[in-house]
Parts: C-alpha cells; sequence; structure tokens
C-alpha cells in the first residue's frame, strides 16, 4: 500500500485539473475547486499509520445493535462499528478498511484497487494516495446475508472524506447494503475524493443502494466500479441529492458468462447544484444483460449531466444491454444534458437507448388542482409518479419511503 500511494501521489502531481476541452469534462467546470482550502486536511493523510478513528464524534448507530450490522465513519475513518456475531462465526468480515487491511492483507491484495484504476485522472490518483479509513464487506463462499448492512459517512464543515468502500462476494454469496451521507448543513464547505469497489463473485447476489446528500456545499468526486462474474447478479441504485458539484464515474463490469447487471439512479437538484454521473457498461463475456434506469427532475438554475456508454467487446455474443435516461424540468433556468452512447464490437448483441426530457404537463397540474389540490401538492404528485418506475425496482420498502420524503421536501412552487 505504501508503495501504491507513492505513485499514485506521483500521478497526482504529474497529472492537471480535467478542464473543459476534454469530452469528458466539456460540461463541468470546476474552476471554483481551490486545493489549497483542503490542503492541510489532506495532506496529513499521507502519513502512515493512520491516527486512530474519532469516536467521540460519531452519531447513534442507524439500527439495533442486536438486529443490524452497521459501520458509521467521520471524514472517512470508521469510528464506531457492529458485525453481528453469527456473522463473524462464518466468517464475514466488515467494519474499518484501515483496521482489517493489515490483519488480511493477502487475502484482500487482488481486490484493493484491481477495480478502480488510480491513473484514470487527478481524482483517482488523489484518492489513492490520501485514502484513509473507508469500509469493507466480505462475504465467504455460500453465506447469505439476510438483513441489509448499514454504512453511514458523516462530513463536517470543511472537512475532508477520503474513505474507500470495498466490497466482496464470495461464489453464491448474498448480501444488501446501504449506504448513505450527511453533512455538513447548509452551504459549508467539504470535499468528497472517495472510491467503491463491488466484487460480486459466480452465482453471487449484491444489492447495493447508495443515498448521495452531502451538504450544498460539498465538491463530490468518486469513482466505483462493480465486477460481477459468471451467473451472478446486481442490482445498483444510487441516489443523488446532496453537493455543490459531483462528478462521478460509475462503471459495470460483467466478466463472466451469464453475468446480469440492474442499475437504478434518482436524482434532484436544486439552487445551483451540477452533478455529472458518467455511466459505463461494459459486456467483456457472453451471455450477459445489463439494464440502466436513470431519472432525474431539476429546479431553479440547477444542471444534470448524464454520459452513458454500452461497450460490447468481440467475445460477448448474445449481449443484451439497454440504458435510459429521463429529466423531468421544473424551472425555466435549469438544464438537463443526456448523452447515451454505444460501442459495439460483436455481431450477434441486442442493445439500445434512450433519453428524455421534457417540462411537467400544465394539464396535469390544471386537472389536479380542480380536485382541490395545490399547484405544489399538484407538482410534487407529478413527480412522484415520474419517479415511480425506479421506485417500483427498489425492493425495500424503507427505502423507497425514504427518497420519496426527500424529494418531496425539496420541491417548490413555480408559476
Amino acid at each position: 500500500m505504501v508503495a501504491l500511494r507513492r505513485q499514485a501521489w506521483a500521478k497526482f502531481l504529474e497529472t492537471p485539473l480535467p478542464n473543459r476541452t476534454s469530452e469528458e469534462w466539456t460540461r463541468t467546470d470546476i474552476r471554483g475547486l481551490h486545493f489549497e482550502t483542503f490542503a492541510e486536511t489532506w495532506s496529513s493523510r499521507l502519513r502512515l499509520p493512520m491516527p486512530p478513528a474519532p469516536t467521540w464524534q460519531c452519531p447513534p448507530p442507524l439500527g439495533k445493535e442486536d438486529e443490524e450490522s452497521f459501520a458509521i465513519s467521520v471524514e472517512g475513518r470508521v469510528g464506531r462499528e457492529y458485525l453481528d456475531p453469527a456473522l463473524a462465526e462464518r466468517g464475514v468480515l466488515f467494519g474499518s478498511l484501515d483496521r482489517l487491511l493489515p490483519q488480511y492483507g493477502d487475502l484482500l491484495r487482488p481486490y484493493l484497487f484491481a477495480a478502480v484504476d488510480y491513473r484514470a485522472d487527478k481524482f483517482a490518483a488523489l484518492h489513492a494516495a490520501c485514502w484513509s479509513g473507508g469500509t469493507l464487506l466480505y462475504v465467504p463462499k455460500g453465506v447469505v446475508i439476510e438483513r441489509p448492512i448499514r454504512l453511514l459517512s458523516v462530513l463536517s464543515s470543511g472537512g475532508v472524506d477520503f474513505g474507500h468502500s470495498l466490497i466482496v462476494l464470495e461464489e453464491g454469496a448474498e448480501a444488501t447494503v446501504l449506504a448513505g451521507t450527511e453533512g455538513p448543513d447548509d452551504a459549508a464547505p467539504g470535499l468528497h475524493c472517495g472510491a467503491v469497489e463491488l466484487y460480486v463473485g459466480p452465482r453471487a447476489n449484491l444489492r447495493y443502494i447508495s443515498l448521495q446528500d452531502w451538504g450544498t456545499g460539498v465538491w463530490h468526486f468518486a469513482h466505483q466500479t462493480a465486477i460481477v462474474d459468471r451467473d451472478a447478479s446486481l442490482q445498483w441504485t444510487i441516489g443523488a441529492l446532496g453537493s455543490r458539484l459531483a462528478k462521478v464515474n460509475q462503471h459495470v463490469v460483467l466478466v463472466g458468462p451469464g453475468a446480469n447487471a440492474e442499475v437504478n439512479g434518482v436524482m434532484f437538484t436544486e439552487g445551483k447544484q451540477h452533478l455529472s454521473y458518467h455511466t459505463l457498461q461494459h459486456h467483456k463475456a457472453p451471455r450477459c444483460r445489463s439494464d440502466l434506469l436513470y431519472k432525474g427532475a431539476l429546479q431553479d438554475k440547477s444542471r444534470l449531466v448524464w454520459r452513458g456508454m454500452i461497450k460490447v467487446d468481440r467475445d460477448a455474443q448474445k449481449t443484451d444491454g439497454y440504458q435510459r435516461d429521463d429529466n423531468l424540468i421544473l424551472s425555466e433556468d435549469a438544464r438537463a444534458d443526456s448523452i447515451p452512447g454505444l460501442e459495439i464490437e460483436a455481431d450477434d448483441v441486442k442493445c439500445s437507448h434512450a433519453a428524455t426530457a421534457g417540462r411537467v404537463d400544465d394539464d396535469l397540474v390544471f386537472y389536479a388542482c380542480c380536485r382541490g389540490l395545490t399547484r405544489k401538492e399538484a407538482i410534487r404528485m407529478i413527480v412522484a409518479g415520474f419517479f415511480q418506475q425506479v421506485f417500483d425496482r427498489i425492493t425495500i420498502e424503507s427505502v423507497r419511503q425514504a427518497l420519496g420524503k426527500a424529494i418531496g421536501r425539496r420541491i417548490r412552487e413555480y408559476e
């Protein structure tokens, strides 16, 4: 890890900040980001060994300790964690990646930073050099975890989070992970530069749900990659509601025949928020299926950028790939950019894409208002219906309700 950090730091120093001359960044302007604002905090992360986690800052746990396993991190450092003893007896590893990596280095070596390439851009290099804390979930072969695993990341005003999430499911394993973020309040500054690596072994089944709800002053950069093996299944749902600016690369790589991936996205922006999500469905093996559905609603002067690609390698015959991005624009000044794409080298595939953007239908608002609803209530109902297709895919009722309530609170009335 020390060698990797040094290589990544050298890459960070020699790589310029992305600018709008490149296709990937042409719609995302980060000139307002000043690294020196956070330099004192993140430069300290290069010192090894890592300081102890700040347990005194941690909020109460997400669930009862005798029911659900959880980990709570502050500024990327896990300060409170709990693993059901019954799962520990079956070989499940869970908790602080900082703590577990020295003990299980040989086991984790094939996975850590194997999916996310630190050479991808300046932010990936910075994360690999300075990562600290983060969480690990390792589920051995054939182990099924019945109850969801809960993760919470907390960021304070002016804080920096370089947490790294690593989830590994061996053959035939099954798990559900609920990950969320909080703070800082209002428009307080913050920087999150993170990574998520998901490994779904043969015939394994992972449901991973992530809700990004940072404060509106946080710069959010992340590289997130899932590798799905033979006959395995991944359901990956993201909620993107917070941050000042977000640039996220979300990749799914299907490496084994018969692999299946379903990717769902719910986004809501307001104020001057700018969220940019770039997705990749990479089919490397034959007879794989991927299905991506993103839905976003925008109000005020906010902006959503989605750039998606289905890539099919030459040997990935019998591929079934689909991607769709729908946007509902709630104000005159909001803007949505949707750029779907296909890159296909195989000759026996079924791949397609779609993208839409539109305003709230005034006839629908009028119809609802005629039946006693206020204009705001009518718009809230229409927005809820717009997202319903994604909500129907989410199998956990509490998650559906939390997303619906979070979006409902943000909707304002427009003439």
